[in-house]
C-alpha cells in the first residue's frame, strides 16, 4: 500500500487544552490525523499543592475550534478510567479507529524538601502524572491492538527531565515521572511481538504554564527561562518542538523507538 493509499489516522491526547499537549494536537492535525483532544478543564476534585490555574473549557475550545472536522474535544479527568474508556468510545464512533494515544496531562506541585513535602501533594502528583498515564494505556491500548493495523499503532508517554534524575524541592514531581518511564518500559515488554509500540519523551524547560509554574515555587528565581541554564541549548524549548517529538513517535516510523526514552532536553545537564 503506497503513502497515498494508506487510512487517515486517529489519535487521541491528553493534556490537550494548552502547553504541549495542545501543541500536540495542532502538530498531528497539521499531519493529516484526526484528533480527540482531551482535558480535565479543572473539573473533578482539586489537586493539592497546585498552586496555579488549570486549563479552562475555553482552552479546549480554541484548540478544537482551529480544525473542527478534525479535532473531538472532550472534557475527561485522567484520573478517572470511567471517564477515559468514554472518551475512546466517543473517539470511535466519530472516527471509526485509534492508531496513537498521547499521554501528556500532568501537574507540578513542590518546593519543599522531601522529607517537608505534604503528603497530600505526592499523592496528587503520582494520581495525575503516573496514573493518568497507566489509566490512558489500559483505556486505549486494547482498542488499538483489537483495531485495523495494531503493528501501526503507538502510545507515547510524556515524561521530563525529572524522569531519570532529581532535580531540587521537586521529589514528588520526580517520582512520578519516573514512574511514567517505568510504565512505558512495562508497556513495552507486554506489546512484544505486536508491533505497537510505546515510547517516552522526557522534555526539559519548555515554555509552558507549568514551566512559570515551577519558576514560582522557588524565591531565588525571576523569569522562567533561568530554569534552562542547565540545558546544553541554553534557552527554554517551545511547545512545538516537544509536539514535533511526539508526532514523529506516533508515526509508523516511530516503531523503532519502542521502550525508548526520547530525552527532548536540549542537553540537559550539558
Amino acid at each position: 500500500m503506497s503513502s497515498d493509499e494508506r487510512p487517515e489516522r486517529v489519535a487521541l491526547v491528553t493534556g490537550a487544552a494548552r502547553g504541549v499537549g495542545a501543541a500536540t494536537v495542532r502538530e498531528l492535525v497539521r499531519r493529516g490525523y484526526h484528533v480527540t483532544a482531551i482535558d480535565s478543564c479543572g473539573t473533578g476534585p482539586a489537586s493539592s499543592g497546585v498552586r496555579y490555574s488549570l486549563a479552562s473549557q475555553g482552552e479546549l475550545d480554541a484548540v478544537a475550534a482551529k480544525d473542527p472536522e478534525r479535532i473531538l474535544p472532550v472534557v475527561c479527568d485522567v484520573r478517572e478510567p470511567e471517564q477515559l474508556r468514554d472518551a475512546v468510545a466517543q473517539t470511535m464512533s466519530r472516527f471509526g479507529r485509534l492508531d496513537a494515544a498521547v499521554a501528556a496531562a500532568g501537574i507540578i506541585a513542590g518546593g519543599q524538601p522531601q522529607w517537608e513535602a505534604p503528603e497530600s501533594d505526592v499523592r496528587a502528583l503520582l494520581e495525575v502524572n503516573a496514573m493518568g498515564v497507566w489509566n490512558t494505556a489500559a483505556a486505549t491500548v486494547p482498542v488499538m491492538l483489537a483495531g485495523p493495523d495494531p503493528a501501526g499503532c503507538r502510545f507515547v508517554a510524556v515524561a521530563s527531565a525529572a524522569g531519570e534524575r532529581g532535580l531540587f524541592h521537586l521529589a514528588g514531581y520526580a517520582a512520578s515521572k519516573h514512574a511514567v518511564i517505568g510504565i512505558v518500559r512495562g508497556l513495552s515488554a507486554d506489546l512484544v511481538g505486536t508491533g505497537m509500540s510505546a515510547v517516552a519523551v522526557s522534555p526539559g524547560a519548555t515554555r509552558t504554564e507549568m514551566l512559570t509554574a515551577t519558576a514560582a515555587l522557588y524565591d531565588d528565581i525571576d523569569d522562567p527561562a533561568e530554569l534552562a541554564a542547565h540545558q546544553g541549548l541554553r534557552r527554554v524549548l517551545e511547545p512545538e518542538e516537544i509536539a514535533a517529538t511526539i508526532a514523529f513517535c506516533c508515526s509508523p516510523e516511530g516503531a523503532v523507538l519502542n521502550g525508548s526514552v526520547v530525552r527532548a532536553e536540549g542537553g540537559f545537564g550539558t
